[in-house]
């Protein structure tokens, strides 16, 4: 095999991206820095100037993955209307978008944050993805839209209900179909649960 070479930089991106396929393709046990290495056509050790273990590259795929999520659901709310029902409808979508086309990132990403070891840049990843949806409510909330009340207390149902749904469909209980017809009535069961009494 040719022995290919990277400029700086580039090694670590083509690292994360195959890591991204041998994620997706055959789960987070097969992922080795040395399988890895001979994949891309570079010495054993050349991972290592990148990421220290295996658990360094798993943190640098999670983060990634939150930091894509985090990106289309920011867009998702640029594109929306001007109701909570319309950025809710969005953010919902977006979020299970990613998931569908992500499912095993998304898995690995729940997974990863909750280690006693996972980086900063890790958990304030992660609490990005909180608060987007603790200001999607409290914008609810300033627009009379969605009912008074301590903002954590009213979104904890909806996003556990979203991130469940989610769960759902990308585990193939649901048919495409389903998934489809379902995230409306998803929504509408959310902005119930949200709305002023």
């Amino acid at each position: 095999m040719q022995t290919r070479r990277y400029h700086h930089g580039d090694l670590r991106a083509a690292l994360l991206t195959r890591a991204e396929q041998t994620l997706r393709e055959k789960g987070p046990g097969a992922l080795s820095l040395r399988e890895l290495a001979r994949d891309l056509g570079v010495s054993h050790a050349a991972p290592s100037r990148h990421f220290k273990d295996k658990q360094a590259l798993l943190d640098a795929l999670a983060l990634a993955g939150f930091e894509r999520l985090d990106e289309a659901l920011a867009a998702s709310g640029a594109s929306a209307g001007e109701t909570f029902a319309d950025r809710l409808g969005g953010f919902v979508r977006a979020y299970v978008d990613f998931a569908i086309a992500n499912a095993e990132l998304l898995d690995l990403m729940y997974t990863v944050k909750h280690d006693p070891a996972a980086s900063e840049a890790l958990i304030t990843a992660a609490q990005r993805l909180g608060a987007m949806a603790a200001e999607l409510v409290a914008e609810g909330q300033r627009s009379g839209e969605v009912r008074e009340g301590p903002v954590e207390s009213i979104g904890m149902p909806v996003f556990t209900t979203l991130h469940g749904f989610a769960s759902f469909a990308v585990s193939s209980v649901f048919s495409a179909e389903e998934v489809e017809s379902g995230l409306d009535a998803v929504i509408a069961y959310m902005l119930r649960g949200c709305a002023p009494r």
